[in-house]
């Protein structure tokens, strides 16, 4: 399915106008290298639960050096709830079947802020990644019954105050889709006019088109239009005869509200489009380029993406911008309960049906008689 599935980088712009936090846009991925030394040392029985397998990272730090972080990583499997269900009405049979995941997991801690990193693998082939924020607020004071602009910052709490930002998340996406080569098509549903064959006004239907270009891949969500991203293998088919594919759902898929022309427009305009894609090319790997700390831009995807490739049965690689538009509350203070932000990865026609049909009889399925029996299908 995929080469490689990694986050390229990130940027928290603040919009608020005081001069404390209006500068602020540090760019956590790669100024902060923040999959290095921010990593976690995760602990059994608080970050991670269950039978778990533990990973340690290496990174290299700014002298240098070699650094471990032992339990970087810990995989393990959870439970997800119902997979699947039907009762039949004439038979009053209930099937049900549980699913599982297996949780790919790490975190990481930049100044104030705790992020999450979640890589879900389902039964059904769906892939997730989820990216859970929490930590402290960057906080400012005002005088005990000063009056703060709402708009632009919220009072937590007595005297403190906490400015309306952004985190938002470019993930890297290198496919091997059924062995590759791979295209990239945009599907969108499109209400029919009234006709003589929609008389009532009730049709709709999936149009899908193919983004031939990393110019015509520069593309934004449009839930109003149910618009997703397929990634598609014209060399396979499935049991049906159809091209294999995988869709991507940009779950909170915000994108920056600071102008193009600003300085974090400018630094971090991976954040300016929810879709990115690009042909691979070696030492690509970068949304804001390879060397962030202290640059004007210009670098990055703008760069890769500057002589307009084709991507028609191609190496492909898409970069996703999702996260979150926080404005502070109460609720937020002292620590901030976790937000999410997600990326779902869906197959389409990748396999010749369910692949989740043969799961096992769990011991709380029952039946009328309330007795566990086996699968009828």
């Amino acid at each position: 399915i995929l080469y490689r599935a990694s986050l390229s980088d990130m940027v928290v712009p603040y919009g608020d106008r005081d001069p404390q936090h209006s500068w602020k846009h540090v760019l956590d991925g790669s100024e902060a290298n923040i999959l290095g030394g921010p990593t976690n040392s995760l602990k059994l029985g608080c970050d991670c639960l269950g039978e778990i397998k533990y990973f340690d990272i290496t990174y290299i730090n700014f002298k240098g050096q070699p650094v471990t972080v032992e339990n970087g990583i810990c995989m393990h499997e959870e439970d997800t709830g119902i997979q699947w269900k039907h009762r039949d009405a004439h038979s009053d049979v209930s099937e049900v079947r549980r699913g599982r995941r297996l949780v790919v997991s790490s975190f990481s801690t930049v100044g104030n802020y705790d992020y999450g990193w979640y890589w879900h693998l389902h039964l059904d082939g769906e892939i997730e990644l989820e990216v859970k924020l929490t930590g402290i607020l960057s906080a400012g004071g005002i005088l005990q019954g000063g009056v703060s602009d709402p708009q632009f910052q919220t009072l937590v709490a007595p005297g403190i105050t906490a400015p309306v930002h952004q985190h938002l998340f470019c993930v890297r996406l290198d496919w091997n889709l059924d062995g590759g080569p791979n295209s990239l098509e945009e599907s969108n549903i499109e209400a029919l006019p009234v006709s003589a064959e929609n008389p009532d006004g009730t049709q709709f239907r999936a149009v899908s088109r193919l983004l031939e270009t990393e110019s015509q891949a520069k593309r934004n969500i449009a839930p109003e239009f149910n618009r997703n991203w397929k990634i598609v293998n014209h060399g396979s088919k499935n049991g049906l005869g159809k091209a294999v594919a995988y869709k991507v759902l940009p779950g909170a898929a915000q994108r920056m509200f600071a102008r193009a022309e600003s300085v974090p427009g400018r630094r971090a305009a991976f954040g300016l489009y929810n879709l990115w894609a690009t042909q691979f090319a070696e030492g690509e790997l970068m949304a804001a380029g390879d060397h962030t700390v202290m640059s004007q831009g210009g670098d990055g995807l703008p760069h890769y993406t500057r002589n307009d490739r084709s991507l028609v049965d191609c190496d492909l690689v898409t970069w996703h911008t999702v996260g979150v538009t926080h404005v502070p509350r109460p609720e937020d203070w002292p620590v901030m309960p976790v937000e999410r932000a997600r990326l779902n990865l869906i197959p389409v026609g990748f396999f010749d049906a369910s692949p989740v049909l043969d799961l096992p009889v769990g011991r709380c399925h029952n039946h009328r008689d309330g007795t566990s029996h086996p699968s009828k299908l």
